[in-house]
């Protein structure tokens, strides 16, 4: 038997932005530079043959999404919250992974939003970094920090968006054979999926939007229809840049050009569309980087605060996160590979701990529901999804052992 549909909460403006602001806040924290440079060197490698893994990573991080969101927000407690509460302990481990790979990760956003104005305006990449970084402080330090977040992640991630379709335009794809390997690829490369799943719900990122619903309080089972259409709307929303980028990029070499190893995503955009293309991919970079830079800085913070914290000292935090970041880069000049490396494997630790909480919250600890009956048929998809993201922790521990010997 079903449990009774729960109560419907009356959808205001504020909950409406908020919830658009947390679907966009978990999309663009995804779109960073890593982001377009995953997308890009695969679509070199496999062509149209890519178009598969994006569809396949989809399905997964939907299911994924789903669950996390779900039960974070219709328990309205954080995912170290919930860690603790399903074993001691559990939520600590958790928070030092998001923190440890969230605050690495935000020295190469950084560096992104430098190469961005470098790419945009010929900005010194240290100013452009340092710049970047003042204008992300800005937003946690106005007065309407809430509002402020909400609104300019989706600013940015609609200038991402629109940028990305025109360069997929003009780069004239070859659409057709792109659809043709979504049912019938070519080529199947299992790491090529891994990798996007990662790259778009690893670490910080899938906890970002649910996060950002709880401390707006939009929770509990009367906003249950909300919460599960705003995490399905924000994959989509990679989904979409993705799939432009993709095409972008696809139109690119499949008219034979080669791209250039140090920069790849940059020389496609230029060979697609010239100078005016390097612009818009200047412009792309600096909102993918900043918009990763506000994503990582708040998620992390969130793990290190609760509910009591005022919101005062939750943004001086987040001020002193995004602080620390920029002063290693503009100090060291450059994001050390070695660290990110470091991070990434962290991160892919970060999903399979996380999500084996709440698949366990889901299927046990329906006190922390509000008495909320989980879908036996989500919980199954969220089994199927762990199952993957188990082989992505594989991966991150091959990779720890390497840096450690």
């Amino acid at each position: 038997m079903s449990s009774p549909a729960p109560a419907r909460a009356e959808r205001t403006p504020k909950t409406s932005r908020t919830l658009l602001g947390a679907m966009f806040l978990m999309a663009t924290s995804a779109i960073g530079p890593g982001f377009i440079t995953q997308t890009t060197t695969f679509t070199a490698q496999l062509g149209a043959a890519f178009a598969f893994a994006i569809v396949v990573s989809i399905l997964v991080d939907v299911a994924l999404q789903l669950n996390v969101w779900r039960v974070i927000g219709v328990s309205g407690l954080r995912a170290q919250e919930l860690g603790n509460r399903v074993l001691p302990g559990v939520g600590w481990v958790l928070t030092a992974l998001v923190v440890l790979g969230g605050l690495v990760f935000n020295i190469g956003n950084v560096a992104g939003a430098g190469l961005g104005l470098d790419a945009l305006l010929g900005l010194d990449t240290r100013w452009g970094a340092a710049l970047s970084a003042l204008l992300a402080v800005a937003i946690f330090l106005s007065r309407a920090a809430g509002a402020a977040l909400d609104r300019i992640v989706v600013v940015l991630g609609l200038v991402m968006i629109a940028m990305t379709a025109y360069v997929a335009v003009v780069s004239d794809p070859p659409v057709g054979a792109a659809l043709r390997n979504v049912v019938a690829p070519e080529t199947v490369d299992p790491l090529a999926i891994t990798t996007l799943i990662g790259g778009t719900v690893g670490g910080y990122i899938t906890y970002a939007g649910a996060h950002r619903l709880v401390d707006a309080g939009v929770t509990g089972p009367e906003n249950l229809r909300s919460i599960s259409r705003g995490s399905v709307s924000g994959i989509l929303v990679t989904a979409v840049m993705r799939a432009l980028l993709f095409l972008a990029v696809l139109g690119v070499v499949a008219g034979g050009t080669a791209l250039a190893a140090e920069n790849p995503a940059a020389s496609a955009f230029q060979a697609a569309a010239g100078q005016v293309g390097l612009r818009v991919f200047g412009v792309i970079l600096w909102a993918a980087a900043l918009t990763s830079v506000i994503g990582a800085s708040y998620t992390s913070v969130s793990f290190l605060t609760g509910s009591s914290t005022p919101v005062r000292v939750r943004n001086a935090l987040t001020v002193l996160f995004i602080v620390v970041s920029t002063a290693f880069f503009v100090l060291a000049g450059a994001a050390p590979v070695g660290l990110l490396v470091f991070a990434g494997a962290f991160n892919g630790l970060i999903l399979p701990i996380g999500l084996v909480v709440v698949l366990w919250v889901a299927l046990r600890r329906r006190d922390l529901l509000g008495g909320y009956r989980y879908p036996r048929w989500l919980i199954g998809t969220g089994l199927l999804a762990w199952l993957v993201t188990l082989f992505l922790a594989y991966r991150s521990l091959s990779t720890l052992g390497t840096i450690w010997s």
